[in-house]
């Protein structure tokens, strides 16, 4: 192999990656910024990216916007936050002038302080529902009719009587329009019994089926999903192509993304009883090989990702872990119940906690990835 072919393949999948991370945090972080701004708070700097400066511009209200040599996430830096994680400099805070401490992040009402930790996961969330809004409008949908076509000998399915030529029509009292919204339900609800209303020889008919729960290879590693045993039709009459105006595409999209908030904080939350295992977390290489393979299908494949991405990171804040959104909303809302803050002693003790969660979260993400690479390059071989 080439060099210059080693370092094509290299910006195939780096490229994708930077772009989407790079839209994702900046969003996050603008979110953070603007409504800091809103609420009278002074930003020292807005950074894209960690470590050694590779450019910069000062903006008329001080502000250093910054472009770092790691593009792996970036940072909103308040007045009086000793780092980017917004921790308050306690030694600076005290001997800060009065004009200084107004302008200063931990000074402002507790309110306050919690809208602009917020906005950061919130403007994630925004950018899913622009991205998936102007995909429907732009795009549309190929949306595939949920009709049977095959039913797996031996299956839940079968077991619970479903057709060939059955039209899924609710589950669970939720109407279903296409065979994808069946296989959300469905792979949602493993060993969780659901109630079927279908459509046979012009009849409703009531089933109930218990979707079996299997492993299944995703493109970020093996889930726990649930499988039903049927299979969908091909035939050119299953397929309907649905086109949005703004409004309605605006609506899917909330919808959308709503889907994917429920799915990843269910998986989240899976995750911490035991029911899912934390070998689909993913990292960075991960990450970057998926943003390669999808950039290939094209622009719109890509955006897709990078809405997904936004949603997944935005969650991921808002876990109550301190150094995340979520912690320091956590330290808030003990401040507002209890009337005070937290001792400075317990607030260092927290981001410390919440320094090695991170890092251990980081280190399985990075195993994982190398575990799956190490194993690929085995067959290979």
């Amino acid at each position: 192999m080439s060099l210059f072919h080693s370092l094509w393949t290299l910006g195939s999948y780096l490229v994708p990656f930077l772009f989407v991370l790079s839209l994702v945090v900046f969003f996050h972080e603008f979110g953070h910024f603007l409504v800091g701004r809103l609420c009278g708070v002074k930003v020292d700097a807005f950074s894209l990216g960690f470590g050694p400066e590779l450019a910069h511009y000062i903006d008329r209200h001080g502000t250093r916007w910054r472009l770092a040599a790691l593009p792996l996430g970036g940072y909103v830096r308040f007045h009086g936050d000793a780092n980017g994680a917004s921790e308050p400099d306690f030694t600076a805070a005290s001997k800060m002038p009065e004009e200084e401490r107004k302008v200063s992040f931990f000074a402002q009402k507790v309110w306050k302080r919690a809208a602009v930790v917020a906005a950061g996961p919130f403007a994630n969330f925004v950018l899913a529902i622009l991205i998936f809004t102007g995909l429907f409008y732009f795009q549309g949908r190929e949306v595939l009719i949920p009709r049977i076509a095959g039913v797996v000998a031996g299956s839940p399915a079968a077991a619970a009587g479903f057709q060939k030529g059955d039209l899924v029509l609710s589950i669970g009292g939720q109407p279903i329009r296409s065979f994808a919204d069946m296989q959300r339900i469905v792979s949602a609800s493993g060993d969780v019994r659901l109630q079927f209303v279908v459509q046979r020889d012009g009849k409703q008919v009531q089933l109930e089926a218990t979707p079996a729960e299997k492993d299944v290879v995703t493109p970020f590693g093996t889930a726990r999903s649930g499988m039903l045993g049927v299979s969908a039709g091909g035939a050119a009459e299953d397929w309907r192509k649905e086109t949005y105006n703004v409004p309605r595409a605006a609506v899917e999209a909330a919808r959308e993304t709503w889907f994917v908030i429920d799915r990843t904080a269910a998986y989240l939350g899976g995750v911490v009883i035991g029911r899912e295992s934390p070998k689909q977390l993913s990292g960075p290489i991960r990450i970057a090989e998926v943003s390669g393979e999808v950039a290939r299908a094209g622009i719109w494949p890509l955006f897709n990702l990078a809405a997904i991405l936004s949603i997944s990171i935005g969650l991921l804040n808002l876990l109550p872990i301190p150094l995340l959104d979520g912690g320091h909303l956590l330290y808030y809302a003990y401040e507002a119940a209890r009337g005070r803050a937290l001792t400075q002693r317990a607030q260092e003790f927290g981001f410390r906690i919440g320094l090695a969660f991170v890092a251990v979260l980081m280190l399985v993400a990075t195993y994982n990835d190398l575990v799956r690479i190490t194993r690929q390059w085995l067959k290979l071989g």
